[in-house]
């Protein structure tokens, strides 16, 4: 349990004492929570942030510095298209994620030279029990859900080709770079996406 005192600790020490050491993570643990950020519980943001981000950088901390002694390693990051455009009612775990792009980003940085490679795969909504045990459904149109299959592609496409950045579906990379470029638009375009989308939901519940 990453969210328990110790529980990166014991992963860590788990995985070199079976294997002898660790030439590639893969920090896929997380969890979400969805409604307003004004009736979110403190204990539910500590718990997000805890799993989604600081047990990340804690694992990261633990494992890294072998890998930079043998000039060799692979962090592949699990982030989310709602860290790269943020996600209404999910404002926690929107920036969870987020900051785990900002971490990565800057861990390259200070990495320079020592061919330890830093990725993040962001998914949109993965078909996984994830929103059953968030306890609130995946309601949106678009993007549909993925398989989990899917993203374990681009996860091996991280770990392999070490790219950066690796979307899933690609095609997020469109609005992706269009929240980068112009936000104010991304917003207009959303904001209507989202009001068409649950102008769609209204009439099918009337039928």
């Amino acid at each position: 349990d990453l969210a328990a005192e110790g529980g990166c600790e014991h992963l860590a020490g788990e995985a070199v004492a079976r294997a002898g050491r660790v030439d590639a993570l893969v920090a896929g643990a997380g969890i979400g929570w969805a409604g307003p950020f004004v009736t979110m519980p403190p204990e539910e943001i500590d718990r997000v942030l805890t799993v989604n981000l600081t047990s990340t950088l804690r694992l990261v901390r633990l494992l890294l510095p072998p890998m930079v002694a043998r000039g060799t390693g692979r962090l592949v990051l699990i982030g989310s298209m709602a860290g790269w455009v943020g996600v209404g009612d999910e404002a926690v775990y929107s920036a969870s994620k987020g900051a785990l792009l900002t971490f990565a980003d800057s861990l390259r940085r200070e990495l320079a030279g020592t061919r330890v490679r830093v990725s993040v795969v962001s998914p949109g909504a993965v078909d996984t029990p994830f929103f059953a045990r968030r306890g609130t459904p995946y309601h949106r149109r678009r993007p549909r859900p993925v398989s989990a299959e899917r993203v374990a592609r681009g996860v091996r496409e991280a770990l392999v080709r070490g790219r950066e950045n690796v979307l899933v579906p690609g095609w997020l990379a469109l609005p992706a770079r269009l929240h980068g470029a112009a936000p104010g638009l991304f917003g207009a375009v959303a904001d209507r996406a989202a009001a068409y989308g649950a102008e769609i939901t209204r009439l099918v519940d009337c039928r």
